[in-house]
């Protein structure tokens, strides 16, 4: 419940946490009892090791895929090496740890059967399974039965569903559980030691166990960059947690070259396939090249264009001769033919023919010698004359051999220009010829090429499937990471048990003052009401063993309350008028059952050890409890048993006119102090009516006469109006509040009467209080004086009247 500081407009941190500091003894009883239940627990808990292994993943080019020995031609994209997050998949695949299982045969468990907790037996177990049942039954079958064994040859079976049912069996012999059938043979020769023991066998779904170490196996990168892998589990048993990473390592590299080794037998068998088949056409490429030169006479396409391109050139040059020479040849015959005298004839024409130019040199001679002669002669001379003839006939000897020689060239130049045609026919075959052999040779080479290639990749490939080497290296060994358990982890468990003991606790403490509506003491009392209204005293709790009544010369606490009670009322009751004598009090609460009874013959009492005249009034006609505190002969309810009337109280003097205020009154004395009484006599069936009688104005004024106070207990406010009917007579009301049982929201009820008139000086009290909820200290500055030692009282602010204090008795 929060507060607010007296000393300034904060929060009361310490009225918030008083509640806890009181409950110090729950709080270390919860602490306590949390940490036995943790050391229970750590106990009987079963341990777990956590075991630790590290690995480095290889990954290798040249085994990506299949079709990897042929990524350097080019044709083939892909991601190349496997990323290091795949490789972690991989090892970490449901298939691998269904292999695991299978192998390390993790499906059959065993545990030896304890008083408390069973204990698993990994190793050396005292017992062999051989199923005799199909792999496929036993992978999915799951099965529960204790084996007990009797003998050192017998033993008893009883199944988990069924332990109704008790069979037994002899060692080696067949049995017969669920769906399997197994032998069941024991470890050692030594069974003695056996006897009388119990062991649990469980024989779970391969997947299952499959599935359930996939989970609590733990597979990390040591970095974002690296190729380093981290592997943990945690397992109760140490050597089996080792054995697992050990084995799934082992699998993981044993897949990893038998891939390897696939991958190598599939390329080999690929490429052998396709040099079968590039052989065929290589051969077929050969042959085609043969026959192609064969049928053209071919051997080499370069070598022979150039002979033919020389020959052309020489042909042709030869050709340009002849030509040369027999236009020369036409010339020199049409020259001579065309002459009708002898002339001189052109020598040194370039004419390759002897005889023509012999005979041209002879003709220009005589022709010269014959104009020689006619400068001196006529053509008649005889010189001239033979001259002439021979002339004539050497001219016809050369125009002879001049036809002889065009001839000669007509036909040498027809042969050179054949000889000319065939070579140029074959230097125009000659690209078509290199073109076509150049695409023969080109696929020759190509597929010869790719025959040397593929073979070298056979070589390769076989090389791979030789040397398949692991696909990740060990680098730690599994090893137990601490020889400590990491589970249960000890401080964990019992810093979390202490913390739990602690809070809840705590919880339900807050939660208690979360959901609490009553007054608990006299300080929330006051924040409730405020500060222009007095709490007077808060009384205390007693044991059923205490004294209701104050005694004389008593110290109790209640005593000591009850004191204070008596102070602050008379420093109220000094500042009003004393002229109209005795003081009225009124003692009222919300309900009964709040200590209205017990608190007005208190006070009376009190009043009387001081010396006062005091009486005290039951005006509670409907439920009298006064008697419960005085014993006072001949003032029960009803007649005795003896016969002898009652004493006549208040509802006798109400109806009564004849009794007197003196008649109604009876003495009690207790611890050598008188009080005087007014019980309430007998029970009516009108009491509110009666109360509205003016004989009680009447008793009231005399009882004013004759006493220094008048205590009324009065009914409940809140049940009944029988107290509304009565406070105009009071001088003061004291409205009682019970602790733990009073609502707040009751007190809604007498503060709005007194915001409304009908209630005047009005006061609280506070009873039935805890010892530790006393005075503002919560017990530590407490009201009363103790038996053994007495203290200062400090009597609180009572809605702006100064502080009183007390010391001893009145």
């Amino acid at each position: 419940m929060l507060s607010s500081n007296p000393k300034g407009n904060g929060l009361d941190y310490q009225a918030m946490l008083r509640p806890y500091f009181r409950s110090w003894k729950w709080l270390g009883a919860s602490c306590l009892f949390a940490i036995m239940m943790a050391l229970v627990y750590l106990r009987y808990a079963t341990p777990e090791y956590e075991v630790k292994s590290k690995i480095q993943i290889i990954l290798e080019q040249n085994s990506a895929s299949e079709l990897s020995a042929f990524q350097d031609l080019g044709i083939l994209s892909g991601e190349g090496n496997a990323k290091i997050e795949d490789e972690i998949e991989i090892l970490n695949s449901r298939t691998n740890f269904i292999g695991l299982v299978k192998k390390l045969g993790l499906n059959v468990k065993m545990e030896s059967v304890g008083r408390i907790s069973d204990s698993e037996l990994y190793k050396n177990p005292p017992f062999k399974f051989s199923f005799l049942s199909p792999d496929s039954t036993v992978v999915k079958s799951k099965i529960n039965f204790n084996v007990n064994v009797v003998s050192e040859s017998a033993f008893l079976i009883t199944e988990s569903k069924n332990k109704d049912e008790i069979s037994e069996h002899f060692f080696g012999s067949m049995i017969s559980v669920g769906d399997v059938e197994m032998i069941i043979t024991p470890s050692s020769e030594n069974v003695s030691n056996l006897i009388g023991k119990t062991f649990d066998i469980s024989v779970s779904p391969v997947t299952d166990v499959a599935q359930k170490y996939q989970a609590k196996m733990n597979i990390s990168i040591v970095s974002q960059f690296s190729d380093i892998v981290n592997l943990s589990l945690k397992d109760p048993v140490e050597e089996k947690a080792r054995d697992i990473i050990n084995t799934l390592i082992q699998i993981y590299n044993e897949n990893g070259i038998q891939d390897k080794k696939t991958i190598a037998d599939r390329t080999s068998d690929f490429i052998n396939d396709r040099i079968a088949e590039i052989s065929e056409e290589l051969s077929s490429v050969d042959g085609s090249a043969v026959q192609y030169k064969s049928s053209r006479g071919i051997t080499d396409v370069a070598s022979q264009a150039n002979i033919n391109l020389n020959v052309g050139a020489e042909n042709q040059r030869q050709l340009q001769d002849v030509e040369m020479q027999r236009s020369i040849a036409y010339s020199m015959r049409d020259l001579v033919e065309s002459q009708d005298d002898f002339d001189v004839l052109p020598t040194n024409i370039g004419l390759s023919d002897a005889t023509v130019a012999s005979t041209v040199a002879r003709y220009n001679q005589m022709v010269l010698e014959r104009n020689r002669l006619l400068e001196s002669s006529n053509r008649r001379n005889p010189i001239i004359v033979n001259l002439d003839q021979e002339l004539g006939a050497l001219k016809q000897t050369l125009q002879s051999s001049l036809a002889s020689t065009t001839n000669n060239l007509d036909l040498q130049a027809s042969n050179i220009s054949g000889q000319l045609r065939r070579i140029n026919s074959k230097l125009y075959a000659a690209p078509k010829n290199e073109q076509a052999l150049r695409e023969i040779s080109r696929q020759q080479q190509t597929t010869e090429s790719l025959y040397l290639y593929l073979l070298q990749k056979r070589e390769e490939s076989q090389i791979t499937y030789a040397s398949a080497s692991p696909k990740s290296k060990v680098v730690d060994r599994a090893y137990m990471a601490s020889p400590f358990p990491v589970s249960p982890k000890k401080p964990l468990i019992l810093f979390t048990a202490l913390v739990f003991g602690f809070s809840i606790p705590i919880l339900i403490i807050y939660v208690y003052q979360l959901l609490d509506n009553k007054v608990h003491s006299k300080r929330e009392l006051e924040k409730i009401i405020g500060e222009d209204i007095p709490v007077l005293a808060e009384l205390p709790k007693l044991s059923k063993d205490e004294a209701q009544l104050v005694k004389s010369g008593d110290r109790t606490v209640l005593a000591e309350s009850l004191r204070i009670l008596r102070t602050n009322l008379d420093y109220l009751i000094k500042t009003q008028d004393q002229s109209k004598g005795g003081n009225i009090i009124f003692v009222t609460s919300s309900v009964p059952g709040e200590g209205k009874s017990f608190t007005s013959s208190n006070l009376a009492m009190i009043y009387a050890k001081a010396n006062k005249k005091v009486i005290l009034v039951g005006a509670d006609i409907r439920n009298p409890m006064i008697q419960r505190y005085y014993s006072i002969p001949g003032s029960e309810s009803v007649e005795s048993k003896s016969g002898k009337s009652r004493k006549p109280g208040l509802t006798d003097y109400l109806i009564a006119h004849e009794l007197t205020p003196q008649d109604i009154t009876s003495a009690a004395l207790l611890s050598d102090f008188k009080v005087d009484l007014i019980l309430s006599g007998k029970l009516m069936p009108n009491p509110s009516e009666l109360l509205m009688s003016e004989r009680l104005s009447i008793l009231f004024d005399d009882l004013r006469k004759h006493y220094d106070y008048i205590i009324v207990d009065t009914a409940p406010m809140l049940v009944v109006s029988d107290t509304q009917l009565l406070t105009k007579y009071a001088d003061q009301i004291i409205y009682l509040t019970r602790a733990n049982q009073t609502e707040i929201k009751v007190l809604e009820f007498p503060l709005k009467l007194r915001k409304e008139g009908k209630l005047h000086n009005l006061s609280f009290i506070v009873n039935d209080v805890k010892e530790a909820n006393l005075g503002y200290g919560g017990g530590k500055y407490g009201y009363g004086y103790s038996s053994k030692a007495s203290k200062i009282l400090k009597i609180p602010n009572l809605g702006g009247l100064s502080k009183l204090r007390t010391k001893g008795s009145a």
